[in-house]
Order: structure tokens, then sequence, then C-alpha cells
């Protein structure tokens, strides 16, 4: 069945219609894919449900209990029931009330209820009968003190038997019996079993008397009607006046066929254990006397109930009979109850009373006294119980329910407080669930944050790293392009100023400057970012000897150059960058060398490209020999290549770079 079919099954339509054992199994299977917010709706639906549910009030002190069949020593064994119907009817439920056991460890269970069985329906003369209705031993209908509702199809029967293959243990000696409380087998809302009688496989008698297997139909139920609704209503007990035949009598203003009477028992009191037996005010012999004539001379013998002691009694006496038509109803204490006690003054007395909850007159299930105002032939004031409470349909607990209906309740209300756990174990597993996974998403957070923190730190330091290396290599870019191209301007001018009785020299060295300068004024163009320059140093070779001519124009200069592919393959930057670092090479020489020869080489080895720049000069100081000078340093960086300076003993000064092709 799906699940939202069982739900509204389950829990929608009311005392009327209730989810098997069979349904609550998988009720509770799929109760664990609900949400959050279903299984906290659910709770408050399960709570709701049950504070509108009559409750398990179990009955105490003295009473008959139900059936039990002979023990057996193992659990597969067959034991059977059957209940004889008064007449062939059509049922469609029938609700099984476990016997109950006060249990030292699990407080009050069932005791000896089938785990295995079937029920059969049979109609008049067939003796073999349909299976209407069976439970394994996987079924989930223990542990329960509740009754089982076992719905059937709608079908005509003249008997049930209920077969028991699988038997539980009886708590106190753990032999495997059957025991019941209570067959109760349904026409609409009617209970026809009650009329019945009863046949069993096996009975075991000994004892009080309690357990009989008649006792499978009389209606004495091992609960108390304690119904969550309705006023709370003292039961009408009489003074002590009433003579020795008190008579209680009801005018229903119409005849009617009255086919069966409910007497409710006076309350027990709360108090535990308690003072007097659930026979309380029920007279020892009572005659109940229809008639059609307000003076009774039509009068018959409705019922007539001998109570010799306690197991003849029970909180709710249902009593049925064959159809009378009656309008005067007559309830009379041939032997009135006695009270043996004693008197304010110590003394022992001995005192006739009557007293019921309430008196409920049927036909046809419908109860006719009710709100009736019933007459007696004794002094009826008491002080604080109303004979008007004998019609007001409440007891003790409250409202009188139907009995079909306070079944179903207390069965559903097993059905809800079976469930309720399952609901708050899967909450329970469900915040669990979402406490990790806020904790998990509270570390994602965290690690976010956290990672977002470090992404606008490295990228604030790249970016102030970018800014930093653009300074630097416009520093570079000036100082080794335009600081170089000003001192080869100026050193022309100075070999011009010497040239000047030499017009065709002079001529020479004027055109140079005049390209140089015009050179530089295209850098200074581009001074802030000189790699974007268009074309700039394109033929490395030709850069490299045109600096070299332009810079060291009066020193003897040698060129050698072996590279000439691989530079052709290397980036444009690269190649400015690498130029540039040879400018400054050749301007350190002219500035600090003295030497009058230069000697460079570009070579290529293990994918290395090597600028070696020598000269036979002064050399470094003996203080800086091996100190690379700030501006080469600084050009090699942006280079990623590495740079060293030596000052040879054969003299002047060497420079090589080394970077990765």
């Amino acid at each position: 069945m799906p699940f939202k079919r069982l739900l509204c099954f389950a829990f929608c339509f009311g005392p009327g219609l209730a989810a098997s054992e069979k349904d609550l199994q998988s009720l509770n299977e799929s109760i664990h894919q609900l949400s959050l917010n279903e299984l906290e709706q659910r709770r408050v639906d399960i709570a709701d449900e049950l504070s509108r549910l009559a409750h398990y009030s179990l009955r105490s002190g003295v009473g008959s209990i139900g059936y039990r069949s002979m023990p057996h020593d193992n659990p597969d064994h067959a034991e059977w029931v059957e209940v004889k119907l008064e007449k062939e009817v059509l049922i469609d439920e029938i609700i099984l009330i476990p016997a109950i056991w006060r249990d030292a460890q699990n407080g009050f269970v069932a005791d000896g209820f089938p785990k295995e069985f079937k029920i059969i329906a049979g109609k008049k003369g067939e003796s073999k009968g349909d299976v209407v209705a069976s439970y394994s031993r996987e079924d989930p209908i223990l542990p329960r003190i509740a009754p089982l509702v076992v719905p059937i199809r709608r079908v005509e029967a003249a008997w049930i038997r209920l077969e028991a293959t699988h038997l539980s243990p009886r708590s106190y000696d753990n032999r495997y019996i059957l025991q019941l409380s209570e067959i109760m087998i349904f026409s609409g809302t009617e209970n026809v079993a009650i009329r019945g009688s009863t046949t069993t496989s096996s009975e075991q008698r000994a004892g009080s008397g309690a357990w009989h297997k008649d006792n499978l139909i009389k209606g004495f139920l091992p609960y108390l009607l304690d119904s969550a609704e309705g006023e709370s209503s003292l039961a009408y007990v009489s003074e002590n006046d009433i003579g020795n035949t008190p008579e209680i009598t009801f005018d229903l203003k119409a005849v009617y066929s009255i086919d069966s009477i409910y007497l409710h028992g006076v309350e027990q009191g709360d108090t535990v254990p308690q003072a007097f037996a659930g026979d309380f005010g029920v007279p020892r012999w009572l005659q109940i006397i229809g008639a059609t004539n307000p003076d009774f001379s039509d009068q018959e013998i409705l019922l007539d109930i001998k109570v010799e002691n306690s197991l003849d009694t029970a909180p709710i006496l249902m009593l049925p009979l064959q159809p009378r038509t009656s309008r005067f109803v007559k309830f009379v204490g041939r032997i009135p109850y006695k009270l043996q006690g004693f008197g304010e003054d110590g003394s022992e007395i001995s005192l006739n009373r009557i007293g019921f909850s309430e008196i409920e007159i049927f036909s046809m299930g419908k109860n006719l006294s009710r709100g009736k105002i019933p007459t007696t032939n004794f002094n009826e004031d008491s002080p604080n119980r109303s004979i008007l409470s004998l019609t007001d349909g409440n007891n003790l607990y409250g409202k009188i329910l139907p009995l079909h209906a306070w079944m179903h309740q207390l069965a559903k209300r097993h059905e809800l407080e079976a469930l309720q756990p399952v609901v708050e174990l899967a909450l329970t597993q469900g915040y669990n669930q979402q406490e990790s996974r806020l904790r998990l998403l509270s570390w994602a957070i965290a690690a976010l944050f956290a990672g977002t923190i470090i992404f606008i730190l490295i990228t604030r330091h790249l970016r102030q790293r970018a800014i930093f290396d653009l300074r630097n290599r416009i520093a570079a870019d000036l100082h080794d392009e335009l600081g170089a191209n000003l001192h080869a301007v100026s050193m022309l001018g100075e070999l011009a100023s010497k040239s000047k009785h030499d017009p065709e020299k002079m001529d020479g060295l004027i055109d140079r400057m005049r390209a140089l300068i015009q050179r530089t004024s295209k850098a200074v163009k581009y001074c802030t970012n000189i790699l974007e320059t268009p074309g700039l140093y394109e033929d490395f070779e030709d850069a490299m000897k045109r600096n070299a001519d332009r810079l060291l124009a009066d020193l003897d200069h040698e060129l050698v150059f072996e590279a000439s592919d691989i530079i052709a393959k290397m980036r444009s930057s690269r190649r400015i960058d690498l130029v540039l670092f040879y400018k400054e090479c050749l301007i350190n020489v002219i500035r600090h060398s003295g030497s009058t020869h230069v000697e460079t080489r570009l070579t290529t080895e293990d994918r290395n490209l090597h600028l070696q720049v020598s000269d036979n000069g002064r050399g470094f100081p003996e203080s800086e020999k091996s100190k690379v000078p700030t501006s080469l340093r600084r050009r090699a960086k942006l280079l990623d290549a590495k740079v060293t300076v030596t000052s040879p003993e054969s003299g002047g000064a060497q420079v090589h770079l080394i970077m990765k092709i």
C-alpha cells in the first residue's frame, strides 16, 4: 500500500477505521522517508490524536479473567476456540481482547496471546468454513495490552473459530498456552458474540473459577471505560434506607423492542488498594422487568440476574436479551447488595445499598434511557450522588463510549503509541544528521571565508608585486635604453669635438648622433613599456652589432654570435631584455673599464644561453670583484637569468649571463 494511503488510513479516518497490524509495520518502515518537518508534524498529529483517545485503565480487584487452554512444553501446538453465534448473521470485524499479566520487568503485557493463528468463519451446517484472517509469528502484534482489531471481508457466518498453531509462553511458568480475555464478533457495531456459546480444544479450569471458556463472550473486559472526552460523573449510590426490595423504574416514553441492557458498575474509587470489590451496589439477585402499562399489569421478566460472587460482575454488565416490547422497565433488587462494615461509632453495620454508574437500555443499538429521569420506590436523595447520573451518559472518567468505538480507540492508541518511538527515533536521527550537515556547512563557510581572505591577500600581493616589477622594468628600461643612448650621444659629441679639424669624420659622427637621437626619441615614446615598441630589436644580431658600434666607437671589439636559431624563436620581450642587458654591459665597459678591447660571445650549451662580455681593462676593484652591479642584476632578474662577474688573472673583467632557453 502506498505510504500516503497508509498515512491517511492510519490517521485520517478516526476511530471507525483503524490500520491493521501489517499496515502498521509498513508505516514504521516508511516513516524514515519523511522529512524533518513532516516528522515533527507527525509527532504533533500523534500527540493530538492520542489526547482524544480512550486510555488504558485496567480493572483491579477480583473478577473473571478469560479463557486458558491446557499448557504445553513447546509452542508449536494447536489449540482452538470456537464461538457459535445465536443465528447466522453478516459479520465484518473480529476483536480479540488479550488476557493481561502484570510483568515484573515490563509492566502489563498480554499473556498467552497466540503468535500464529488463523480465524475461520463458517455457515450453519459447515464444518470447515473459510479462513477470513491469519497472522504469522513475524507479524508485530505483540507486545500489547490493547484489543487486536481484525478487519475481515463481510461474510455470513454462524460460527467463527480461532485456530492457534504457534503459542506464546505463559508468564508465571513459561509453559505454552492459549489465553484470551474476550472474543468480540461484530456485525456493524453490534457484538453478536455475546449471544453465542463457546467450545474449545482444551480448557484448564483449576483455581478460583476466574478462567472459563464462557468468559470469552461475557463482555467482562479487563479495561475500565476511561474516555478522553465528556464530563466526569459520580455514580449513583443510594442511602441506607432503601428497604429490602429497592426498585428503579424507567419510562421510555414509547414502546420499544428492547434487545440489550448495559449496567455500568459504581466506580471502585481511586485508592490502591480499593475499599470495595467491583460488585459494590449490585443486588445479589436482580430482576429486570418490562411492561407496556405503567402499572406493570402486563409485566414480563426481561432478565433474572444472580450474583453469587465477584466473578459474576464486571465494570460493565453487558446483558443481551430476546427482544421484548416494553415502555416501562423496572430494576428490582430481590436481594439487595448488603454493605458490611462499621458505623461512625465503630459498631458493626449491615446495610442495603443499590447503585450504578449508568443504566443503558438498548433497542437496535440506540440507548433509550439516555436523559430519562428514573423513579424509585425509596428515598432517592443522596447528598453527593444524583439519581440523574444514571442516564447522563458519563461515568467517573468522562463520556461513555459505544463498545465498538471504545475498542477501536484503544486499538488505535496502541498503534500510535507503538509508532511514537519510531517517529522520535527518526527525528533524533534526522536532528543528528542535520547537526552534522550544519557542522560541515559551518566548516565549509569558514574554509570559504578563509580561502577568500587568502585569495584577497594573494591577489593584493601579486598586484603589488606586479606594480613593483613594472616600476623596476620602467626604471631598468629608462636606465638601460635611454641612459645608454644619452651616454652614447655624449661620447659621440666628444669625438666630434675632437674631429673638428676633420670635417669628413665629424660629419659621420654627427650623422650617427642624429640617428641615435632619433632612435632615442622613439624609445622615449615607449619608455613606460618599452616591450610594446613595434619592431624593436627584431633583428637581434644586427641590434647587438649596432649597439656595439655606437657605444664602442673607438674601441676594438669582437662579436661572436652562435645562437641565431635560438634567438629567432625567443619571445620579443626576452630579446629586448637581452639587448638591454648587453647595452648595460657595454655602458659599464666604456664608463669604468678603461679597456681598449672588448669581446662578446653569445653561445648555447645544454639548453642554456650564455652571454659573455669580456674586456682587457682594469677589472673590478678588489672589494667588488664578485659584486654584480645593480643595473645588471636588475635586468638579469627580469630575464629570470643568472649573472656573475669575474676579474680573470689575465686582466680585465668578464660578465657572464646564463639564461634558460
